[in-house]
């Protein structure tokens, strides 16, 4: 299935955990103003399908310290995919994040490119796929890997879930997702950009439940938000993985479960 490239360069996203009852409501409630989106799966309950996620940081977790002391300005890199198929893209993502305000960049990349990435060597134009490949994403592309650069940025470990998904008609202006199943798997370098089958899952009391939108925050979310008494809280998914992994930052890479790797 290809996965075109519509993200908004900045917007603002909202979240909360809730029970699964509340959650079921909360679906109820959205569907009045949104339809499932483009990757929905007609397979799978209310269409949800997978996201995983390649994380990069530093020997040190800098990026991964930087979300748990609260930087207010920040950034993560990862590499999203939703198959194995080695044809499917993947997608290098810069979310930088200024308080509430999110911004992203994205461009689709051959696997084989990243696999070269990963063992250090420089993409160009040519590693872009299809649609993606005009100065937008080159930009992307040429900002990840800066980053990636300037902290000596590696793989450190796989985070997947799945995705219920919803946004506005004819856009993705607004966007409500329902995340469940999270774990985290280790990066092995030998099998590249592959979910692993072996994943540990963090303890999350409920579903993540997240409110996304660009410019105004839309009345009726705020009627969502007022009707279900929801309160935001924090959930990084990769920092939660990496504390559920048991990283901590080591003398040359990870110390995982007392095991310096």
């Amino acid at each position: 299935m290809p996965y075109r490239h519509r993200l908004q360069a900045s917007r603002f996203e909202l979240k909360y955990l809730v029970e699964e009852r509340c959650a079921r409501s909360v679906r109820d409630f959205a569907r009045g103003y949104l339809e499932p989106d483009e990757h929905a799966k007609p397979d799978n309950p209310h269409g949800a399908y997978r996201v995983s996620s390649l994380y990069l940081d530093t020997p040190a977790l800098t990026l991964f310290g930087q979300t748990m002391g609260g930087l207010k300005n920040r950034f993560k890199l990862r590499i999203r995919f939703y198959d194995d198929a080695p044809g499917s893209p993947a997608f290098l993502e810069v979310k930088g994040r200024e308080t509430d305000v999110v911004r992203k960049q994205r461009a689709a990349v051959t696997r084989d490119g990243v696999r070269r990435l990963l063992d250090g060597a420089m993409l160009g134009p040519a590693d872009l796929i299809g649609e993606n490949g005009d100065e937008r994403s080159a930009g992307a592309l040429a900002h990840f890997f800066g980053l990636c650069r300037a902290i000596d940025a590696e793989g450190v470990l796989y985070v997947s879930y799945m995705r219920e998904a919803y946004v506005s008609p004819g856009s993705d202006q607004v966007r409500l997702t329902f995340d469940r199943d999270l774990s985290g798997g280790a990066f092995d370098p030998c099998f590249g950009l592959t979910l692993p089958s072996e994943r540990t899952g963090p303890i999350l009391d409920g579903v993540v439940l997240e409110l996304k939108f660009t410019d105004r925050f839309p009345s009726w979310m705020r009627d969502l938000v007022q009707t279900f008494n929801l309160e935001r809280c924090s959930v990084a998914k990769y920092c939660a993985c990496v504390e559920a992994m048991g990283y901590r930052p080591g003398q040359w890479r990870f110390i995982r479960q007392g095991i310096a790797r």
